[in-house]
């Protein structure tokens, strides 16, 4: 292989990797959106949810159009979905356990002195 062919190839192959990253990266920032789309669904069942609901029927007039002739408009409410509370913070929420144990040696003395401090009554818990 010369060096033409060669400087070809590699130019050639730049071009694919770039395309490569760039479909990668929009198909991560897709994935992304969606899962923020589920998770928002999921908060929605889980804290419950009113909708409106139409119901329309149709006639047909002396000419065989279709005409609107009565049309129901209900509003329904949602209670809150149990299974979709376990699941929403099964899935999006670190539990204390799991946070203690990503917390650097820094962290985990002053969340040791904040605990302290609600064990004596001078902070809030909250």
């Amino acid at each position: 292989m010369n060096c033409y062919n060669f400087k070809n190839f590699c130019q050639s192959m730049l071009k694919r990797l770039n395309l490569l990253f760039y479909n990668q990266g929009k198909v991560v920032g897709e994935m992304e959106q969606e899962e923020d789309k589920i998770k928002q669904a999921l908060l929605k069942k889980a804290l419950g949810y009113s909708a409106s609901e139409t119901v329309e029927e149709f006639s047909i007039d002396e000419e065989g159009n279709k005409k609107l002739s009565k049309k129901k408009v209900t509003k329904k409410h949602y209670s809150p979905d149990i299974s979709a509370v376990k699941v929403l913070l099964e899935r999006y929420y670190k539990t204390y356990e799991e946070r203690v144990l990503s917390m650097s040696d820094d962290e985990l003395k002053l969340e040791k002195t904040r605990l302290e401090n609600i064990l004596k009554g001078e902070v809030d818990g909250n």
